[in-house]
């Protein structure tokens, strides 16, 4: 019963396919209605939750553009009348040195994998905490406890995460809210394609962690519904490793 999401509703970024993907369809499996977001469509991911008897709806949305997440918030709300659970997943990353990192890149990725993720939350907030009850869990990164190779806006962007994580748990963990993250470590998703692609990388990664292999996007799913569930009712500001060891080598 701790796990159990019956009755709950939970909004999903970045929910087209991947990491979304699996987490909505976690949180799915675990009893709660879904609405997923993505820029694109998210027919695949609403094809399988309901494939598997989950109840699920849409929302194709740039949530770079932050004078429209109103809107989706509350369109979000208009089908289920409530929001229980918050996850912040949606993001973008460019690949380049800091010599070179044009302006453009580094406010697409700020915008997308920072402010969006205040800017739901508190939209959010506002609606959990006259409830008196709710989960926000932003995806965070080994790159918000690191600094990577010519990601300087991811960098920057997930270091960010993990700050209004705990910023707002600090604020909002008396008012019923629990406001947590989840770090995924090395991840086979569109993201890492680039990194899976140069085998000399790939190998030297793989073998400093200690699980042996990368994480797949259903290794996500067990840790989302812990956080979304109630037995996480203790658990405020704190960032959960999901890397098969790799921070601990």
């Amino acid at each position: 019963m701790l796990f159990d999401l019956t009755g709950k509703t939970a909004l999903v970024t970045g929910a087209s396919g991947g990491l979304g993907q699996a987490m909505a369809m976690g949180l799915a499996e675990a009893g709660a209605k879904v609405v997923a977001v993505a820029s694109s469509n998210c027919d695949a991911t609403v094809a399988a939750v309901r494939e598997a008897g989950g109840t699920i709806e849409q929302i194709s949305a740039n949530l770079s553009e932050l004078d429209g997440l109103e809107g989706v918030f509350e369109k979000a709300l208009s089908f289920y009348g409530s929001i229980d659970i918050l996850v912040n997943n949606a993001g973008t990353i460019r690949r380049t040195p800091a010599v070179d990192h044009a302006a453009k890149d580094w406010f697409d990725v700020i915008d997308l994998n920072l402010n969006s993720v205040f800017f739901l939350s508190q939209l959010a907030g506002r609606h959990m905490i006259a409830r008196g009850s709710g989960k926000i869990i932003n995806i965070a990164s080994m790159l918000t406890f690191q600094g990577g190779i010519n990601v300087p806006g991811y960098t920057a962007s997930k270091h960010g995460v993990a700050g209004i994580t705990k910023a707002l748990a600090n604020e909002w963990a008396g008012k019923g809210i629990q406001v947590n993250a989840i770090a995924p470590g090395y991840m086979t998703t569109n993201n890492t394609a680039p990194i899976v692609a140069d085998q000399a990388r790939y190998q030297s990664i793989t073998d400093r962690i200690p699980a042996g292999r990368w994480g797949q996007p259903e290794d996500m799913k067990g840790p989302v519904v812990f956080l979304a569930s109630s037995a996480s009712d203790y658990m405020n500001g704190h960032v959960l490793c999901v890397d098969g060891g790799w921070l601990a080598r």
